[in-house]
């Protein structure tokens, strides 16, 4: 049974404008979607490197910038006299983060120290933070808890843990609170198709799946079947894209409420494996896809499953797309909906 999300329904007028950093990209656009819906105050900024700003809603305000430009943030900050971020800004490719580790020191660590001292300037003291599992590494035990050492594998990862670890000590010497929300795999789209997951450079599985099935790609490549799990292929946690936007509202409203730092997972706590993934998409298209085994991608743990009780528990998030077959169908539903726009 598909449960109510329970979010504040106090005035819009009694809300702080939240400025949401990298809201024309995937993540982003859904929670700026979630913020809209739910009468807060938003504004967007975004460089559009990576975003689309036909994702973004009528009537929120798009700045087209770079996050690491401090005059630029500190200027949108006071005019639209913000108090709180929601910081979705960076890059995301965990090869292309072993290739080219300084774009990801860059991009997503020292652009974020930027953002957080115009927010300490400005008096901003609510940030909710796009973090990642990445930071977890390779576990050796599953599911895994907040409480885990963050050991990554990955310059990706690595440098999620430095803006984390940044967030931590500002918030011990300042007013400032945080929520960082560690990612497992975000996948599928908005159910009424206004933004989902673009871009010509995808690695994320279910995405370069659905573009397999809607004939974008030629074949879908497996990395690695050699694994230690049940098929021998990676498995990992799956969360609807719009479960993680609620998830980020929810967290807002607690920081603004409770004054809590927050370090959460968002997953739904059980995983599929690539070959799972594959074998129910092929179900849904009643035409296998064409899959090529390849090697190992450097980087990859063989497992990734989220402990959710604390997100549960101290925010009251309660999924309600908690289902393989929905997560696909929305993502196949959303290619062939840009294979018609680009028709």
């Amino acid at each position: 049974m598909t449960k109510a999300l329970k979010l504040n329904t106090a005035n819009s007028s009694d809300r702080p404008a939240v400025l949401v950093t990298g809201g024309a990209g995937y993540i982003g656009s859904h929670s700026v979607m979630a913020l809209t819906d739910h009468g807060w105050p938003t504004i967007v900024i975004d460089d559009l490197s990576t975003g689309f700003q036909e994702h973004i809603p009528d009537g929120c305000p798009l700045i087209v910038g770079d996050v690491g430009d401090r005059a630029l943030v500190s200027r949108v900050l006071r005019e639209h006299q913000c108090g709180a971020v929601m910081h979705f800004a960076g890059s995301i490719v965990v090869p292309e983060s072993i290739t080219d580790p300084l774009k990801y020191y860059s991009n997503n660590t020292i652009k974020s120290v930027a953002l957080i001292e115009a927010c300490i300037e400005a008096g901003v003291d609510t940030f909710v933070f796009s973090s990642t599992a990445a930071v977890y590494g390779n576990p050796d035990r599953m599911p895994v808890d907040e409480t885990f050492p963050l050991l990554p594998i990955n310059p990706y990862g690595t440098s999620k843990v430095m803006t984390e670890w940044v967030l931590r000590d500002t918030a011990a010497a300042s007013d400032l609170r945080y929520a960082a929300l560690r990612y497992f795999n975000v996948a599928g789209a908005d159910a009424a198709g206004r933004a989902g997951q673009r871009g010509p450079e995808s690695t994320h599985l279910i995405k370069v799946a659905c573009e397999t099935a809607v004939g974008k790609r030629d074949h879908l490549k497996i990395f690695g079947d050699d694994y230690d799990t049940v098929d021998g292929t990676c498995v990992r946690d799956f969360i609807h894209v719009s479960d993680l936007a609620d998830a980020h509202v929810l967290a807002l409203e607690h920081l603004l409420s409770e004054r809590q730092n927050l370090i959460l997972n968002c997953g739904y706590g059980h995983g599929f494996s690539v070959r799972q993934v594959i074998d129910s998409l092929n179900r849904i298209v009643d035409q296998p896809i064409t899959t090529i085994v390849d090697e190992r991608r450097q980087g990859d743990p063989s497992e990734l499953v989220a402990d959710t009780g604390r997100i549960r528990q101290l925010i009251g998030w309660h999924p309600r797309r908690d289902d393989l077959e929905e997560i696909l169908k929305s993502a196949l539903a959303w290619e062939h909906r840009l294979l018609g726009a680009n028709a």
